[in-house]
């Protein structure tokens, strides 16, 4: 039963993760989640009473999903910016093509409070993710600015390769201004200390 109750609230966030990605918050309603994951609007309310605590949800979600991967792929590949860029072209190529974190954003001063802290909350992870391994707070702001920028002109184009266009320069930037970075001995954990030593 337990195992059945999590199985359902999953496909229930799941469900809303699509909604969202393709028309934002206001782009879902109980009973269309109800009828995409085949249950009653009721049920839904069981697990979510509210379409801020569902919205929110999704995307705590896709946060923790977000930092656990960076965290994966910069064990392989040091360099974060080349990770960040990576990660999310993932999103791009993607059936979905968008970040929810990213729709939902771009209208942030219109969403419920509780929504808003929640995705906030993702691009401050990110920033903060960028500048613990080396970027200076500018540089993160331009890394996060240009790939979630660069997610949604490819969206809007209907152009996925739009993706790696917008990008290429910051790969192109990294390798001009190495620089840019804390040395060794700036903050951050053992993983910077390679970072910066590695260019």
């Amino acid at each position: 039963m337990i195992d059945r109750m999590s199985d359902m609230k999953t496909a229930i966030m799941d469900a809303a993760e699509r909604r969202i990605q393709q028309g934002g918050f206001g782009g879902f309603s109980f009973r269309e989640i109800a009828a995409d994951v085949g249950i009653k609007s009721s049920s839904v309310h069981y697990h979510f009473p509210t379409k801020e605590d569902l919205a929110a949800a999704v995307i705590r979600r896709w946060a923790e999903y977000t930092s656990e991967l960076i965290d994966k792929e910069l064990e392989k590949d040091p360099d974060p910016v080349r990770v960040w860029r990576k990660a999310f072209r993932g999103t791009a190529y993607s059936e979905a093509h968008m970040c929810p974190c990213t729709v939902l954003g771009a209208a942030s001063q219109d969403l419920p409070e509780q929504v808003a802290k929640e995705v906030k909350g993702f691009f401050k992870m990110c920033q903060d993710k960028l500048v613990a391994e080396g970027l200076s707070p500018s540089k993160a702001a331009e890394v996060l600015s240009t790939i979630t920028g660069a997610l949604v002109v490819a969206n809007a184009l209907g152009d996925t390769a739009e993706y790696d266009r917008a990008t290429r320069d910051l790969l192109r930037q990294r390798a001009a201004a190495p620089a840019d970075r804390h040395g060794p001995r700036g903050p951050g954990t053992k993983r910077l200390a390679k970072v910066a030593t590695s260019d």
